[in-house]
């Protein structure tokens, strides 16, 4: 039942799961906060690291107008061939495949790098910092956010993963929230060679959809797809079952409702 359901409404590309679902719910909205942080001119050049589908890259396009110059790097091909057919017919935007530890651009080359719930993912944090340190002209500015702690509704979520999935899964859920003390974030970036750093948190009140769709979308939208697909039905019943429970304190009028701390850094080279 599960697995057809998955397969009828969701497919096998979270790319397009995540476009279709994450963003609209989580990406958009937190994105708009962190181009308003940003305060992007007319004419600048701007890089999205670890740009996903392509949200804060669109967005900065829209700021920096037709003068200016936006670019987006992702690891993932996938999330990069979604990122290109998004891009309206009237926007420019260059897209790279490489790691934020080692980006093919040249140094010097942008007033801005953006960076948006993408920090915590990174395997070496103080590289990828000091790659976009590098490709920054001097007095450039770094603007960047990551969420957390954990709120009550993903730490549910976390715990029913480990239960009925696997403690990848769970893993992957507390990965997200796993870089947000206000003091190690000061840090990483000050050892990366920046200046003038300034951090402040945003509680973001996010709206989502009923419990049980809201789920489905936020698994079928990340690396969780792959990994509820080893399970069998009976575990994924029971995990619905838990989750949608859970999850009935957060509802308002059958649809969720919750803040989420984010904590947002801008800095200069």
């Amino acid at each position: 039942m599960f697995k057809q359901y998955f397969s009828d409404e969701y497919g096998s590309k979270p790319p397009e799961n995540y476009e279709r679902f994450f963003v609209p719910l989580i990406g958009e909205p937190v994105a708009k906060d962190l181009i308003h942080l940003a305060a992007l001119r007319s004419g600048e050049r701007v890089l999205d690291v670890a740009c996903g589908t392509g949200i804060v890259a669109r967005l900065a396009a829209q700021r920096v107008g037709s003068n200016g110059i936006v670019s987006g790097v992702d690891i993932n091909p996938g999330m990069l061939k979604m990122a290109r057919s998004c891009v309206p017919t009237n926007m420019s935007i260059e897209w790279h495949q490489a790691s934020a530890e080692d980006m093919p651009l040249p140094d010097e080359a942008f007033d801005v790098v953006m960076c948006q719930l993408g920090l915590e993912f990174m395997p070496d944090k103080l590289a990828a910092l000091a790659e976009m340190r590098r490709v920054l002209v001097p007095g450039g500015r770094l603007i960047l956010n990551v969420p957390g702690p954990a709120p009550k509704l993903f730490t549910t979520l976390s715990e029913a993963m480990k239960r009925y999935i696997s403690p990848q899964a769970s893993g992957f859920v507390n990965q997200v929230f796993s870089l947000h003390d206000t003091m190690e974030i000061q840090h990483i970036i000050s050892e990366a060679g920046f200046h003038d750093i300034a951090l402040q948190v945003n509680n973001k009140l996010l709206n989502l959809p009923p419990s049980k769709d809201f789920l489905w979308q936020y698994v079928h939208s990340t690396p969780l797809a792959g990994m509820v697909t080893q399970a069998d039905e009976e575990d994924l019943a029971a995990l619905e079952r838990d989750i949608v429970e859970a999850w009935q304190e957060f509802e308002e009028d059958g649809n969720l409702r919750y803040q989420q701390r984010i904590v947002e850094a801008n800095a200069r080279k």
